[in-house]
């Protein structure tokens, strides 16, 4: 049995659109041909090798021409939908990074202990954060690429402020685990970092929690909801 290309598949999915599961509805190729981005000339020829292989059939009267989606459409798409629902459910729900730890320059102790911003991360993450960030080395461009996706996901935001002498930039937190301690990867507004360096927080100084040192190799895995992932 011929297996379905993608192209009928976008086609047949165009086509339960439409109605036609059930029922012989109307179509033109040229209308089809729009709505699957393809010309009319392509639209045709996925209606006849659909047809071909049994997977709609079709109506002509005069120059109108009428399409319905057979049971053994139906019942491909539904295994195609089980094997994507499948797949979709199978995703890990988190991003995961690896790198080492790497000592920093002190900036994150002076930072983490202002006021303006112990105050919201007291209201928005429950704890005021140990004064200093952990800061880890990636060691991979996968674990790069993960750093450069996280604006697309949603994260708890702690204002940027001003003391009257200067203005301080926002710092967006992810909860975060590392090594089973629970902790928030940041990132800043305003920093001298690359992307090759991630930095995290946590009411715990993490590495005295973890008992690891610099030099350490850490994996650290931010949860990714399934809203978010579908937004």
């Amino acid at each position: 049995m011929p297996e379905l290309k993608i192209q009928h598949i976008l086609t047949l999915a165009e086509l339960f659109t439409k109605g036609a599961r059930y029922n012989f509805v109307p179509i033109t190729t040229s209308s089809l041909g729009k709505s699957i981005n393809k010309s009319q000339q392509a639209a045709s020829k996925h209606l006849m090798e659909l047809e071909s292989n049994g997977y709609i059939e079709r109506l002509r009267s005069g120059q109108k021409v009428s399409v319905r989606i057979t049971t053994k459409g139906h019942s491909e798409m539904i295994k195609i939908s089980s094997v994507l629902k499948s797949s979709l459910d199978s995703i890990p729900a988190h991003l995961e990074f690896k790198g080492t730890i790497s000592s920093g320059m002190g900036e994150g102790a002076y930072y983490m202990s202002m006021k303006g911003y112990t105050k919201q991360f007291k209201t928005k993450l429950g704890y005021v954060p140990f004064p200093g960030t952990l800061n880890v080395k990636l060691k991979d461009k996968e674990s790069i690429e993960a750093k450069r996706s996280l604006d697309a996901y949603p994260a708890i935001l702690v204002d940027g402020f001003s003391d009257g002498k200067r203005t301080y930039g926002w710092v967006k937190c992810y909860p975060a685990k590392i090594n089973n301690v629970n902790a928030a990867l940041i990132l800043l507004e305003r920093t001298h970092h690359d992307d090759s360096i991630i930095e995290l927080i946590s009411e715990e100084n993490i590495k005295k929690a973890t008992k690891l040192s610099t030099g350490s190799k850490v994996t650290i895995r931010v949860p990714i909801s399934t809203k978010a992932m579908q937004n």
